[in-house]
């Protein structure tokens, strides 16, 4: 079992920047693949990223290629979204999921969430 917290949302202008950190309870972090996930008004949740086990593989939805990156610190137990020229279509509740499930990128293979953090991007 794992229990995930995220942090670091809020307001930011176009082309800005902000970086979200997911951290997690419990001794057996390492074991799980983490994926970031956002759900913007009136939508369907969706993929943005998702990371390995330990940190050496990581995949992205092509709208957010080149602009955030995903990493990861089993030693501190926290994932990290880094996000950079950022865009107002980008606006949405961003969640990190963890699963033992590897591989995938849709949400029913994500098997713990955390409780969302909003990201704003307007001027």
């Amino acid at each position: 079992q794992v229990q995930l917290v995220e942090s670091g949302g809020g307001l930011v202008q176009p082309g800005g920047s902000l970086t979200l950190s997911c951290t997690a309870s419990g001794r057996t972090f390492r074991t799980y693949a983490v994926g970031w996930f956002r759900q913007a008004p009136g939508k369907v949740r969706e993929f943005v990223a998702r990371i390995n086990t330990n940190g050496k593989v990581q995949y992205y939805t092509d709208s957010v290629k080149g602009r955030f990156t995903i990493s990861r610190d089993n030693a501190e137990n926290t994932v990290y979204l880094q996000m950079n020229s950022l865009k107002p279509e980008d606006t949405a509740v961003y969640y990190c999921a963890g699963t033992t499930i590897y591989g995938y990128s849709s949400t029913d293979k994500y098997q713990y969430w955390g409780q969302g953090t909003q990201v704003t991007v307007s001027s």
